[in-house]
């Protein structure tokens, strides 16, 4: 099941009991928290592999690994297989960056244009690390911690992959010059 089957059912504003303990990360702290059985959610918005949901006046992110605390079919954590050639890593991490979303925000950082860069690296002990490098849309904008934190546990469903590093940087500057023609076009700005 593709990420857009699995959400096309949940609706912005739709209150749903949770049907056991979930681990959410908040939003903007970027920290997990748990949020209880029976507790009832509004969802804020279903993008990429994430929902974003509402309780008591805060706001959580859930990973689609966990859907089935909202009742709904959970998605399987993004992975790899063993033999992976390099390129294949690359293309994983960028795939995974392209699920991630700001919370308020309908289009995927990626195309939003706040990725500026991915790295790589074999560390000596045979991990890898791997260092994004990216911005928000404001210095002032509270959902960076938020956004790293997805990105960070969607990456790491590969088993190559050991350790992320986020890094965020405000030069340059993001404008809306940075965002691709279809997130342009998502948010009505052409």
């Amino acid at each position: 099941m593709s990420d857009i089957d699995a959400l096309a059912g949940v609706i912005k504003g739709q209150i749903l009991p949770l049907q056991r303990d979930v681990e959410a990360i908040s939003i903007p702290f970027g920290k997990t928290e748990t949020l209880a059985e029976d507790s009832e959610v509004t969802v804020m918005q279903a993008k990429g592999s994430t929902v974003s949901v509402g309780l008591e006046g805060r706001m959580y992110l859930i990973e689609g690994s966990e859907l089935d605390a909202l009742g709904l079919e959970p998605l399987p954590r993004p992975t790899l297989p063993e033999d992976a050639s390099e390129e294949e890593i690359e293309a994983f991490v960028w795939d995974q960056l392209r699920t991630c979303f700001d919370p308020e925000i309908p289009v995927n950082i990626v195309e939003l244009g706040l990725v500026y860069g991915c790295r790589i690296e074999r560390l000596i002990t045979g991990e890898r690390l791997v260092t994004i490098r990216m911005t928000l849309t404001a210095p002032g904008c509270g959902m960076g911690d938020v956004i790293a934190a997805d990105a960070r546990n969607k990456i790491l469903g590969a088993p190559q992959i050991s350790k992320v590093h986020t890094e965020i940087v405000f030069d340059p500057p993001w404008s809306r010059e940075m965002m691709s023609d279809e997130a342009k076009l998502e948010l009505g700005m052409f």
